[in-house]
């Protein structure tokens, strides 16, 4: 192969992608051999690439390259999720600009458009993620709802039901007043906002003009006051006992109850309690059998029981109300509050808690395995300091509310009968089957039954993946599930740790008595480099595709790893993809290098070279092992930055410096091959990290048959390593760099031959190295070094380099004159400022030990100086 003078990854990207598809080389099967495998978080189906996308994914190729090099049989299953509130306001939105209202149109043609979208916008993001360079077995693309996944979803919901862990109830739920449905804890997004709370006067029935104060961010609400609660070890409410009070506007009289529930210390001591519209009030109304008044639309309008507000939205409402109590003299104050206020994570507007009749899904006896498996390791989260979260949430479970209030998603397959009640089933005919049963009548036909209209939680078919991507769930038989389940690794973030990690983990022990995953990393967020997280709303997030093309696929990703500790946030910067870049250049120049060599097979193999390939397979076996082990701890940045540092600092910086022949001269054939082959496994252990480049040059390394591919070959394997002799090593580095320290100062060329003088120990077997990389003449032994030589120690060795006519005399006495002078006045302040015996009674002891010590040092370099200046003269 010729090798361009600069690497581009264009040309290079494309052309390798299409010979790994073409090649078969994602392709994944059950064999004999041990499966490794990964399963994509599905991104939303109308999604497109972001930089946290890249990130994970980016993550997940390392991984899945890394096991094929392993010999594993690596399957990464690609996917996309339908997004149930995410994809029906895309498309709601596109009908409101084409002047279609939702409403106006049938269930069935709505879903036509909805399938009509995802059918133009689903799969960009996958096909983007090839440019990334993601090795997916593209043949298993799944879609949470397609038909083999809509089959498990239903399936698993008939189980349940029948299994008696799925209900229907009316309970209060997070309701999402723009999207019009309901919505679980774990969907709603808290935002500290600025608010006002209003104290408002509750007038006491017969009390003649009494009242009490009640405060609450929410005067709207109180047309839904069905009671006021004060603590019965309040004193100041204690003549309330057994009395009414009468709500502010609509003068609705609603009685006192007392409940150690309010705190007396906080607001005002009183609460007022609307059942209908807050959690806690709920359960209040609950425990004395409250009137629960329902004052909302699904809309956010305020319905009938909004009295003379009714129609009007909920905050034009609250703009209203205060302006009508003010005039009915009802409103004692007004304060700028800071509070939390519970938002919609799709829709960005304020939830509404509201009494809902909803499936759920009970949580409690079916979350215990999946809390034991990750409390006992079996399970492993990296990093480990989300396990206390994940046991939070899991101890303090919720029954899950699986309906939604949506068109698109999996339809609940449960049939309402004619005379009240309903039957569960996966289709209608057998529905009618089982409601005839039910009722005994068996007149009953398929039009008597009407089909819920609510659709599933989306998480209600992720949370099945790492099952469903292989089949039927439910299917004792199912081979390929057998074969690669439980998959490996998870990569993904813990924002949704609890939404589908947590949920996965507790549908496999469910189905299949055992892990989805066995390891779960957990990315950071993507922040910009002032650390704020990327959003479109900011302007602060790149665009994945225009990285790539301007820093190629390998540069993005060597760029975004440098940042991403697992776990912790990745403060993401441009120059990071520029020194991914730098990096290619380096590996494709140092390429062309050794392949620029001529080689002779008749000369023979210097010592140097000889040496230089000893010590550079025993840092390549060191860092081997370093690799291993980041990898077995997850260490994915830690083990890319040192196979960069052996790759930069030890074999372009050293290795290729010792065995370079010199100017216009051959290679022996011997060195030229071992660098070859360290190329070779150089090129191995960075293809996980930068695929492309190093399929390139692995290509031109040798002649390749048609059909080699270097991410088909066998990782390096580890050898044995002597530290004393990698030590001494580092000794002899010290020594050249002290050579080229003496060169600099005293301004001595590189092409001038120079001798060195040991004074002291030294191991002789490393001289060859010394030499060729210092352009020594000859390395002796004195007892004492020449006058006015270059010297510097290592350890406790004083190396020397005569100068003799390579020095300009006049020049160097002129340079060490001038440095003379400055020690000479830097000694005098400090001895001026230890003879003030001001300054001495007042410092620190440490402070006087500190100028004591600069003392010391700068008579030693002045001593040191004039001796050299004598030698000179």
């Amino acid at each position: 192969m010729e090798i361009a003078s600069k690497y581009n990854p264009a040309e290079v990207e494309d052309k390798w992608y299409k010979y790994w598809l073409d090649n078969g080389f994602f392709k994944s099967k059950p064999d004999d051999r041990e499966p490794y495998t990964i399963v994509i978080p599905p991104p939303n189906v109308t999604g497109v690439l972001h930089m946290g996308h890249m990130l994970n994914n980016t993550i997940q190729d390392i991984l899945v390259r890394r096991a094929r090099m392993m010999g594993k049989n690596a399957c990464w299953v690609p996917g996309t999720d339908h997004a149930s509130i995410a994809t029906e306001a895309k498309v709601v939105n596109k009908l409101a600009q084409e002047g279609i209202k939702k409403t106006d149109l049938s269930r069935e043609d709505f879903l036509k458009h909805a399938w009509e979208w995802t059918d133009k916008h689903g799969g960009i993001i996958l096909e983007q993620l090839k440019k990334l360079g993601a090795s997916c077995d593209w043949d298993r693309t799944a879609f949470t709802m397609d038909d083999v996944r809509s089959e498990s979803v239903i399936d698993v919901f008939i189980d349940l039901y029948n299994k008696g862990l799925i209900y229907r109830g009316v309970r209060m739920v997070n309701w999402d007043p723009k999207a019009l449905t309901a919505l679980s804890d774990e969907e709603v997004v808290y935002k500290e906002v600025h608010s006002k709370l209003y104290y408002l006067r509750y007038m006491i029935e017969g009390g003649e003009g009494k009242y009490i104060v009640v405060a609450t961010t929410r005067p709207e609400t109180i047309l839904g006051d069905t009671a006021v609660c004060v603590n019965p070890n309040d004193p100041r409410f204690e003549f309330l006992k057994g009395k009414k009070v009468l709500v502010p506007i609509i003068n609705r009289a609603v009685p006192i109850i007392m409940d150690d529930y309010v705190d007396m210390e906080f607001g005002t001591g009183c609460l007022k309690v609307t059942p209908a519209h807050d959690v806690n009030d709920y359960m209040l109304g609950e425990k004395y059998n409250l009137q629960t008044i329902d004052i909302f639309n699904d809309n956010g309008t305020l319905n009938q029981h909004g009295e003379m507000y009714a129609g009007m939205d909920r905050f034009d409402v609250r703009e209203k109300i205060e302006k009508d109590l003010l005039a009915a003299g009802l409103m004692e104050k007004v304060e700028d509050y800071d509070n939390k206020v519970g938002y919609s994570e799709r829709t960005d507007v304020p939830i509404e808690p509201k009494l809902s009749m909803q499936w759920f899904l009970k949580m409690t006896d079916l979350a215990k395995p999946a809390l034991d498996a990750v409390m006992n390791d079996d399970i492993k989260l990296h990093p480990a300091k989300f396990k206390n979260t994940y046991r939070h949430w899991m101890e303090n479970v919720k029954d899950w509310c699986i309906s939604r209030q949506l068109w698109w998603g999996h339809r609940i397959p449960a049939y309402f009968l004619p005379e009240g009640g309903y039957v569960v089933a996966s289709t209608v005919e057998e529905a009618l089957k089982l409601a005839q049963e039910k009722t005994g009548n068996q007149s009953l036909t398929a039009e008597d039954l009407r089909q819920d209209s609510d659709c599933l939680d989306t998480w209600f078919s992720s949370w099945l993946w790492p099952m469903s991507v292989f089949g039927n769930v439910m299917d004792k038989n199912n081979e390929e599930l057998n074969y690669y389940y439980p998959t490996n690794d998870l990569v993904t973030g813990p924002d949704i740790l609890f939404f589908w990690v947590a949920r996965m983990i507790i549908a496999g022990y469910e189905y299949k008595g055992d892990m989805p995953f066995r390891n779960v990393y957990l990315t950071g967020i993507v922040r910009d480099k002032l650390g704020r997280k990327m959003s479109k709303s900011l302007g602060n997030s790149p665009d994945p595709i225009t990285l790539m093309e301007q820093y190629g696929a390998d540069g993005v990703r060597m760029g975004l790893m440098m940042a991403a500790p697992a776990g912790n946030d990745v403060l993401f910067d441009d120059s990071l993809c520029e020194q991914g870049r730098n990096f290619n250049n380096k590996i494709w120049n140092a390429f062309r290098l050794v392949k620029g060599w001529t080689v002779d097979e008749t000369i023979e193999q210097p010592e140097a070279s000889a040496t230089a390939i000893r010590w550079f397979q025993m840092q390549l076996a060191k860092t081997i092992a370093e690799v291993d082990d980041s990898f077995s701890k997850y260490r994915l940045s830690e083990a890319m930055m040192a196979v960069y540092k052996l790759f930069w600092d030890e074999f372009s910086s050293w290795y290729l410096e010792l065995v370079k022949p010199g100017y216009q001269q051959p290679i022996d054939k011997q060195t030229y091959n071992a660098t070859l082959g360290f190329f070779d496994d150089l090129l191995k252990l960075l293809h996980p990290f930068m695929p492309f480049i190093t399929e390139e040059l692995w290509q031109a390394t040798n002649n390749r048959n048609d059909g080699e591919s270097i991410m088909m070959q066998q990782t390096p394997q580890l050898a044995q390593v002597d530290n004393n002799f990698l030590g001494a090593f580092e000794i002899v580095k010290e020594i050249i760099a002290g050579v080229r320290s003496v060169r600099l100062q005293k301004n001595i060329p590189n092409k001038d031959a120079l001798t060195l003088e040991i004074v002291g120990e030294h191991d002789d077997s490393f001289n060859a190295v010394i030499t060729k990389m210092c352009n020594l003449t000859q390395i002796t032994r004195v007892a004492e070094k020449t006058a006015g030589a270059g010297s510097f120690l290592v350890r406790t060795t004083e190396y020397a380099v005569p100068l003799g006519s390579l020095l300009n005399v006049e020049e160097e006495l002129a340079k060490l004159n001038e440095e003379l002078v400055y020690l000479q006045g830097f000694r005098e302040s400090v001895l001026k400022k230890l003879s003030n015996e001001s300054f001495v009674g007042k410092a620190p002891a440490k402070v006087i030990e500190m100028e004591r010590k600069k003392l010391a040092d700068a008579e030693s370099k002045i001593n040191s100086l004039q001796e050299s200046i004598a030698a000179l003269k």
